[in-house]
């Protein structure tokens, strides 16, 4: 259980594009499940734009794999895009059920036992300190995180997952919310169902007589085990840096930045304002911790002039208005679900797949036409 001991997120942007270059995709596809596996490590980077997928596509391609030897890691990328091209789509419905609703919910509340590290499975109770320390977890334990909680513990997807996203440096709403529905029903043809065997084998515990430790079949009916039974009322909350207004030129553009851009070589030679963005409105409807907090306004470091402001897109507005300089030109933003209500341009952001777009109501549509793209960039 040492696996996140010396995990760590350095906030240097040569340091993200060293993982990347560090991508082993054979590697991956065999180890990926196991919680000590050769994974990347790149997902607080994705999420925060400091890097793209298409980005992370460009340098593998650069390799010359062949093609089954990166099919994997690339259809991890892709499901990414995936989960994002569902939010693009379905905006504020991302949290709602989206398929179906979740069947068997006994309440919408948080399992006391989970949010204390007190469920009685050794490794997920490990696992969710490790999330409070480091900010991240092992996506397989997340998988098993979510079916104790929705599919065992029977609690509605919604309340783990707010949970679960204030507490990720990769937290990002469609990859999060996407992925407590799959497990719980909502969005996939079944819930995903975990026993004891299962998680001893890909994180390495002996554990034995526990709630999980039964055949697969006879969790189906299992009555919520005591260690789930207790429930509370989350209480989720943001602190923002105070700051000043920032120092706009009112003749220049301002690149707007938030906590899903922070790409340093964005527009990069341009002759801006950058801003650092950081509404309250918007943290009050999706809270983040405070390592959250301090790991955005850390790699935001690596933009060269950028000020971050504790504020509303709206007072950036008004630094034109007041000057007598707005034009719609003069705030240029990357477009994403969560700020389509920026005014001004909206750069795109850099898409593995740019063609494949839309709604599709399951990775398995989306990837077929992924794939014959990815397909013709080998050739």
């Amino acid at each position: 259980m040492e696996q996140y001991k010396h995990l760590s997120f350095p906030t240097e942007y040569e340091k993200a594009l060293e993982r990347v270059n560090a991508i082993d995709p054979i590697k991956y596809a065999k180890t990926r499940n196991f919680i000590n596996g050769q994974i990347t490590y790149l997902s607080p980077y994705i999420t925060r734009g400091v890097i793209s997928t298409k980005q992370v596509m460009d340098k593998i391609l650069e390799k010359q794999y062949p093609y089954p030897a990166i099919e994997k890691i690339i259809q991890e990328l892709a499901w990414r895009e995936f989960f994002q091209r569902v939010w693009q789509s379905k905006g504020l419905q991302i949290w709602d059920d989206l398929k179906q609703d979740q069947q068997e919910v006994v309440h919408h509340q948080m399992i006391t036992s989970i949010q204390k590290a007190n469920t009685g499975i050794e490794s997920i109770d490990f696992a969710i300190n490790g999330l409070y320390e480091k900010g991240y977890m092992h996506n397989h334990s997340r998988m098993y995180l979510a079916s104790i909680a929705c599919n065992i513990g029977k609690a509605h997807w919604i309340e783990s997952s707010r949970w679960m996203y204030y507490h990720l440096l990769d937290g990002d709403i469609a990859s999060n919310n996407c992925s407590w529905q799959w497990v719980a029903g909502a969005f996939s043809s079944k819930k995903y169902y975990c026993n004891q065997e299962n998680v001893n084998k890909y994180t390495f515990s002996k554990q034995q007589n526990t709630f999980l430790d039964k055949p697969y079949e006879q969790l189906v009916d299992l009555p919520i085990p005591d260690a789930l039974q207790e429930t509370t009322v989350l209480d989720l909350t943001t602190n923002l840096p105070k700051s000043n207004t920032p120092n706009i030129d009112t003749e220049l553009p301002t690149l707007i930045y938030n906590s899903y851009n922070l790409d340093p070589i964005w527009r990069k030679l341009e002759k801006v304002n950058r801003v650092l963005l950081l509404e309250p409105s918007h943290f009050n409807r999706y809270p983040v911790s405070d390592k959250v907090i301090e790991f955005i306004i850390d790699l935001s470091k690596n933009i060269e002039g950028i000020q971050v402001y504790t504020g509303e897109i709206a007072d950036i507005e008004n630094l034109y208005k007041t000057n007598n300089t707005w034009e719609n030109q003069k705030i240029i933003s990357k477009e994403h679900p969560a700020f389509a209500y920026y005014p001004g341009i909206k750069d795109q952001r850099d898409w593995m797949f740019p063609e494949v777009n839309g709604y599709y109501p399951s990775f398995f549509g989306f990837w077929k036409k992924a794939e014959r793209s990815f397909r013709k960039l080998l050739k």
